[in-house]
Formats: C-alpha cells, structure tokens, sequence
C-alpha cells in the first residue's frame, strides 16, 4: 500500500491527541504500519522551534514572525519524517499541520488565509493531507476540558482570551469551505467511543481506496 497521509485539526481542547492515540492503535490491530507525529514538532530542530513558538513568556512575538516559525518547522519536520514514513508505506497521523496555521494566524491573527497559504505552500512544496479531520467542539466546551486537564500542556495559546479562540473557531469554518474534498467534520462533542468510531469509519475509506 502506497503511504497516507492523514491530519487532525481543531481548537484547544479538541481531543486531537487521544483520538490519534487510539485510532493508531486500531489501525495498528489491522496491520497497518502507523507513524504518529504532531505540530508544531515532531523532530529535533521542529521541537525546539515549538518551545519558541508557544513559551508563555513569549508574549511580544508578531503574529507574521509566528507564521514564519511554524512554516519553517512544518518545512524541516516534512523532509525529515513525513515524507520518508510515506514514501515507506507507512500510515502517517499528525496532529496538526497547514490548516492550524490558516485558522490561527491567518484569520485569528488577522495575516490573511491567502497569504499564509502562500507561505505554506512555499514551506511544503505544496504538500497536502489526503484527509483532515477536523474535530469540531466550540470553544467555550475546548477551553472548559483544557482547564480542567491539570496534565495538558499549557502553553501561550492557552493564555489568549476567548475571543481569541472564537475568531480561530471561525477560521476553521472558512477552511472547512475552502477544502471540502479534504476535509472531514466529525462532532467532537459526541461521547468519546462516537467520535472514535466516525474517526475510523472514514479512515477505513482511505486506507481502502490506497490498496
């Protein structure tokens, strides 16, 4: 089977880290070689631009600055594990990848969707997901699971305020317009065991469809 490449998009809150979790180790039950990885990370030199990025002490950092960093980790984390794991075969679930920078710092930080596209594509060579899931939960009920999550990492995203987190909510749904060929939704507020078995179902239809 020729390697696939699945995202997984979001607010804070989400549950993207659990739902990729679990699904690795269904697909990993049926067989399948399964790479898990996220971002902004995944690799050495991307994790250390990740502790740059998202340090709570990093407040003064300009919105473009902010794109720039996540482009550049997303360039070095595709070259160095994604495309190889690919080109092996292999299943790649990420957590996070250009969609986050389109709703974040293309519509919440107000740089423009197009614009961080460019650079995105400039950083990827225009590489793109087979499938995105987006796990839709709104951010009042994302925000509310992070704080109550005395183990999640915390980090400067989760110091911003609510309208912060509102605005990315609704660039997501701009995103979701703009690919709908790619993008998947699945109700992320549904019971956990749901929102796992809508995740496979439509996974399941793309592992068939690369056999």
């Amino acid at each position: 089977m020729e390697g696939l490449f699945i995202t997984f998009e979001g607010g804070e809150g989400a549950g993207k880290t659990t739902v990729v979790q679990q699904l690795a180790q269904l697909l990993q039950q049926e067989g399948h070689d399964v790479l898990i990885t996220r971002e902004p990370g995944g690799i050495r030199i991307a994790e250390q631009i990740r502790n740059i990025i998202l340090h709570p002490g990093h407040t003064e950092m300009d919105a473009r600055t902010e794109a720039l960093l996540y482009a550049a980790a997303r360039r070095q984390h595709l070259v160095e594990k994604i495309l190889p794991a690919l080109n092996a075969g292999k299943i790649v679930l990420c957590d996070r990848f250009i969609d986050s920078s389109l709703a974040y710092q293309g519509h919440a930080r107000g740089i423009g969707i197009d614009e961080v596209l460019t650079i995105n594509h400039f950083a990827t060579g225009g590489m793109m997901p087979d499938v995105t899931l987006f796990l839709d939960v709104a951010p009042e009920i994302g925000l509310k699971r992070i704080y109550e999550n005395n183990e999640r990492e915390k980090n400067r995203l989760d110091l911003e305020t609510r309208q912060f987190h509102e605005k990315v909510y609704e660039g997501y749904k701009q995103v979701l317009k703009r690919f709908p060929e790619r993008i998947k939704r699945v109700d992320a507020t549904l019971p956990f065991s749901r929102v796992l078995d809508d995740v496979f179902s439509i996974v399941q239809h793309y592992v068939n469809e690369k056999r």
